[in-house]
């Protein structure tokens, strides 16, 4: 059996496979899986950001409410603009390999394109001579030059 955040995950992807857009409350969820809010919060700060493809609104308080939204980035006009923008300056090991598993879902990217971009990408950074905390810059260098190429915008 799975982690309570992984059950939480589960129950909130489930909803939002039947709609684009869910609405749920914080502590109705905490109820439900006898946990603290906190909890909550944790699963969708990790497991529901943008990167994973969701809008995130959230209401505190009494009535409050909490909807995620599945953003839906292709055939986006600005698709390539917004893949820049959440790589940005920097990214981590990990940042890139959800990225990429949500280009899979999208059906950017084939399942054995995104574990070989992956994986060359990472041995270049390892191999580098490149100072640690240097190497998530690089790393986004890497993905974005080598996204623009795929989508036919590199030179």
């Amino acid at each position: 059996m799975g982690s309570l955040s992984d059950l939480i995950e589960q129950y909130l992807r489930d909803l939002l496979g039947k709609s684009e857009c869910i609405e749920v409350q914080r502590r109705q969820l905490a109820q439900m899986f006898r946990c603290a809010p906190s909890q909550i919060n944790y699963v969708l700060e990790t497991r529901f950001t943008m990167e994973h493809g969701y809008l995130i609104d959230s209401r505190r308080g009494g009535g409050g409410f909490i909807r995620i939204t599945r953003v839906n980035w292709f055939p986006e006009p600005d698709f390539l603009q917004t893949l820049m923008e959440i790589i940005g300056a920097e990214i981590s090991g990990e940042g890139m390999a959800i990225l990429l598993q949500r280009l899979v879902e999208e059906s950017i990217l084939e399942e054995k394109e995104s574990r070989l971009l992956g994986q060359i990408i990472n041995r270049e950074i390892e191999s580098s001579s490149t100072m640690e905390e240097e190497k998530d810059e690089l790393r986004a260098r890497f993905l974005r030059t080598v996204l623009l190429v795929l989508c036919g915008r590199g030179d």
